[in-house]
């Protein structure tokens, strides 16, 4: 089978030749390989992140399930009324910051927030000014130049699609499970619980006239499924927050995406196991990672094989820091065999890693982890 045969075989609930195998290496790996400065890929497009992901799937040889990697933009959503423009407010060998601001009658305002893009790491957005001792209206500012124009739309999909071929599936966000996913937004929530009853309740038309869009969609164009997870779903939320708030978007975006044959994803680090518990029994979803192990997570993957393995695919979930990152390749074997072990009798199972690998993470291990899926991971 194909990478992307073996990742439909299994979404459907059948047995493929092989455990499928994705370890999340997202962002970090890819930037790496590229052997460029960070912020060319996350700030220039140069090549944008998810292409030079799609280059590193090739490279390690996964069955790639590219859950929202790709930012669609969905034809319904409203443009922003103002004209932002970005412009760079610090620089260093080290980082490069941006800002936002919009010319309105004369006057330049800027926004609250700053991103930060490193030489050799992630970026961090939506960054307070004043925790990187910076003033909230720059002093002096730089245009930012140079970045490369990608599609975004359906245009910039179907370049997705065609460059993934059979490497394997891609999916968009249709949705997300986070509604809060900071301090501020707790304090926010609590103080005006009205705005969030709002927000929830227009989530739900979002995902309906999203929706829309996509059954106007030639079928080719079309993704190969929809994402409807958020990193971190409970963390900040209480499963009530998120059921009250949240679920009501994700829950509906499955009804219907379910009554189309299209599958499925929630991704959501951290701990899993209540949303791996509210997802089989109230819900038709059809894949759900990364699962991760304490303290990262509180997943245990074989009981959650023995709970809700005829329902929903799962996918996970060797430990990426003391596994993947710091152990041997015999370690990573031995982690890899006792998850496939664990999950992979019946079938809806993907050998995969926890949150995000680590840029360091040893290619030898990465290789270990893919071959004993291939081999050791045979029905």
């Amino acid at each position: 089978m194909t990478p992307r045969e073996r990742l439909k075989t299994v979404l459907a609930g059948k047995i493929p030749d092989c455990v499928p195998v994705a370890p999340d290496f997202s962002n970090m790996i890819p930037a790496r390989m590229t052997g460029k400065p960070f912020w060319e890929m996350y700030l220039y497009n140069d090549p944008p992140i998810w292409e030079a992901y799609i280059d590193c799937a090739n490279y390690f040889d996964i069955d790639s399930l590219m859950d929202g990697y790709f930012n669609f933009a969905w034809p319904s959503d409203p443009a922003d009324d103002k004209p932002w423009e970005t412009f760079i407010v610090f620089r260093s060998p080290e980082r490069i910051v941006t800002q936002r601001s919009y010319l309105e009658g004369g006057r330049r305002t800027w926004g609250p927030k700053v991103d930060v893009y490193y030489v050799a790491d992630s970026p961090t957005r939506g960054v307070d000014p004043d925790k990187i001792d910076l003033p909230a209206e720059p002093e002096t500012f730089e245009p930012l130049e140079g970045v490369k124009t990608v599609p975004a739309g359906i245009e910039g999909l179907r370049r997705a699609k065609k460059l993934m071929g059979d490497r394997g599936l891609v999916g968009v966000s249709i949705t997300t499970s986070l509604i809060v996913d900071d301090e501020e937004g707790i304090f926010r929530l609590f103080d005006h619980p009205e705005e969030f009853e709002q927000i929830a309740e227009q989530r739900v038309g979002q995902v309906e006239r999203r929706f829309a869009d996509l059954l106007a969609m030639d079928e080719e164009n079309r993704p190969d499924f929809l994402c409807v997870g958020g990193s971190g779903t409970l963390i900040f939320q209480t499963v009530d927050i998120f059921r009250k708030y949240a679920f009501p978007a994700v829950k509906r975006a499955i009804e219907l995406a379910t009554a189309q044959g299209i599958p499925t994803h929630v991704h959501s680090c951290g701990p899993e196991t209540n949303l791996v518990k509210i997802m089989a029994e109230e819900t038709d979803l059809t894949v759900i990672d990364p699962l991760e192990v304490p303290p990262m997570g509180d997943c245990d993957l074989a009981e959650l094989k023995k709970l809700y393995g005829d329902k929903i695919v799962l996918k996970g979930n060797l430990h990426t820091t003391e596994t993947m990152l710091r152990g041997s390749v015999d370690d990573v074997i031995s982690a890899s065999k006792k998850a496939i072990d664990d999950a992979a009798v019946g079938g809806r199972f993907i050998l995969a890693t926890g949150d995000q690998c680590g840029r360091d993470t040893p290619d030898e291990n990465l290789h270990a982890m893919v071959e004993t899926a291939r081999t050791y991971g045979r029905y």
